[in-house]
């Protein structure tokens, strides 16, 4: 199927896809501090520079996209079909390296938290939150959606 937009219109699009400060990103970010966690944004020091890192705790936080990360078994991951091999060695290569970081990371003692866009949705937004706020004190750990 023929792109629906022109050169320049897809180009402006994807020029607009942000890698932080994403609206779920904020949403986590917002709940963590209203309830009292204090956190850094997107450490460099740190392997693959966590959206959100928490050094009280010892855990780090990805907010991942589905598509982008490819988050099997969600109905909003779907391996796009114009452009096939082009998507296919870009998703890959971003599984490839979130799977890095999250060992490197795990090797230096940090709890690698994984939030799915699909988690952030408005049905189920509330108690991923709070399921979060749960794991971070210990009270309860989040069933893993890794891979």
């Amino acid at each position: 199927m023929a792109d629906v937009h022109t050169p320049e219109q897809r180009r402006y699009n994807m020029s607009r896809i942000r890698s932080k400060n994403t609206k779920p990103e904020e949403l986590v970010r917002k709940y963590l501090f209203s309830k009292g966690f204090r956190y850094r944004k997107n450490d460099a020091r740190l392997p693959g520079k966590p959206d959100i890192v928490l050094p009280k705790y010892k855990t780090v936080i990805f907010v991942n996209g589905c598509f982008w990360h490819a988050h099997e078994g969600c109905k909003y991951f779907v391996w796009p079909k114009d452009n096939a091999d082009f998507w296919k060695k870009k998703i890959e290569g971003n599984v490839r390296r979130d799977k890095k970081n999250f060992e490197l990371l795990a090797a230096m003692g940090w709890r690698v938290v994984t939030i799915w866009e699909c988690e952030l949705k408005k049905s189920v937004v509330h108690k991923t939150l709070v399921q979060l706020e749960e794991e971070l004190l210990g009270i309860n750990t989040r069933p893993t959606k890794e891979k």
